[in-house]
């Protein structure tokens, strides 16, 4: 089977995830956590820090899933997927830019850029998905979701190099030290994300609806078509059960990306140790999201999801024992093995139950799902450390979202919901 990776409208498409995880790995995983705790919030108490932290991405994931059915929705019968994740981009490039500005201890200044960087961030990622539906055909969905992924590790894990070089090392570079590095680090985020957009809004294609219906009637007709799907969630019993289950496991893996810096800082272990953890997951991330569609294409997508939820919650349990740097340094080993599998997997595996007519609306419920996840997940996290004082029950209280999430997908079919000619049953 010839390889689809290097047609132009599946490399522009996966180019995409090589642009804005720089904004995911530099940013949310990376350098804000890191910065909103010792320099935006400097002086304040560690748990309250991680407190406003897990609210502020909590509240920005909140919106993004309230907004993404409808807009999804409307993005389908408007036939503007393409466009619509383009403005989420800008929103995203210009919020990121904008932390350079943010003064030292302005933390509240701080959290509202980044929350309204994450929508753009996530926004863009619900009709980045919904477009893999037609960039690719079913039998290499698997494959083409690998692909976008492990570009997206090796795209931000390069960019995320650099910018602890310059954090590292700032004269290298003429900073004047870490925290100007730091600032300095969202504008490169910001071009990267920028440049590497521009191939999917050259090359991209959606295959819209036969007649494209102007901004008025798309939001009405979108408006209409969500309440008849709602109305009739009933008869999508697999891929309902796939979005339950989903919004279990992948509340475990959202918190983990974003709160695994602050888990470190608060565990004690130096800011550098934690980035160099990060450079581990993204460098391993790249192969080991290609292997796993290469496993999707084997075994199934079910089986090599169900794979990686048994890897977490096996992580979850060692991280609550984790006392040294070195082990930080394996644990950054697994989850890198299995972080973009479970995504690439999750997203091929609900496009081979989605009706291809509605993928815009149907992505939109899929991110709908992962983004109130992200609501949970770091409002739990951030909870229980505030009240217990203990960072590690924080972190043991995810296991339980990995147990279920598991036991739930082991109930949903591995078949596909649509004929060969895409239409649902």
């Amino acid at each position: 089977m010839s390889s689809p990776f290097w047609r132009r409208p599946v490399f522009s498409w996966a180019l995409y995830d090589w642009a804005n995880s720089a904004f995911a790995t530099t940013v949310m995983a990376g350098f804000f956590p890191l910065f909103f705790k010792q320099y935006w919030s400097a002086g304040a108490d560690a748990t309250v820090s991680t407190f406003w932290l897990g609210m502020g991405n909590g509240a920005a994931s909140g919106v993004v899933a309230l907004l993404a059915p409808l807009v999804g929705a409307v993005a389908d019968r408007g036939g503007t997927r393409v466009k619509l994740l383009l403005l989420f981009t800008v929103l995203g490039i210009a919020m990121t830019a904008g932390l350079y500005w943010v003064e030292r201890g302005d933390w509240p200044m701080a959290l509202l850029f980044y929350a309204l960087a994450v929508i753009g961030f996530s926004g863009g990622i619900t009709f980045l998905d919904s477009l893999l539906l037609d960039v690719a055909d079913e039998p290499e969905f698997d494959r083409v979701s690998a692909f976008g992924y492990s570009m997206g590790y090796l795209g931000g894990g390069i960019l995320f190099f650099v910018n602890v070089l310059m954090f590292t090392r700032p004269a290298m570079f003429g900073l004047t030290d870490g925290a100007h590095a730091v600032r300095v680090a969202f504008i490169t985020v910001a071009i990267w994300w920028a440049v590497f957009t521009i191939p999917l809004m050259l090359f991209v294609r959606e295959r819209g609806p036969a007649v494209p219906l102007g901004a008025l009637a798309a939001l009405r007709a979108g408006w209409r078509e969500l309440r008849n799907t709602i109305g009739h969630l009933r008869s999508y019993r697999e891929l309902v059960l796939f979005l339950i289950a989903y919004w279990l496991y992948i509340d475990g893996v959202n918190t983990v990306i974003k709160m695994a810096v602050d888990y470190g800082l608060a565990l004690g272990f130096e800011a550098s140790s934690l980035i160099t953890a990060l450079l581990i997951t993204q460098f391993v991330g790249f192969p080991a999201a290609l292997a796993f569609g290469w496993l999707g294409d084997r075994v199934g997508a079910r089986a090599g999801i169900l794979l990686a939820i048994g890897v977490y919650l096996g992580t979850t349990l060692w991280a609550y024992f984790l006392d040294n740097v070195a082990e930080f340094y394996a644990m950054a080993i697994v989850i890198g093995l299995v972080q973009g599998g479970i995504q690439s997997l999750s997203r091929s595996f609900y496009g081979r139950l989605v009706p291809r007519e509605k993928s815009g609306e149907f992505f939109g419920f899929f991110n709908m799902m992962g983004k109130f996840a992200a609501v949970l997940g770091p409002v739990l996290t951030g909870w229980v450390a505030l009240s217990t004082g203990s960072s590690r029950i924080a972190i043991l209280s995810l296991s339980i979202l990995f147990l279920a999430g598991g036991i739930v997908l082991c109930f949903v079919s591995e078949s596909s919901s649509r004929d060969p000619s895409g239409r649902s049953p």
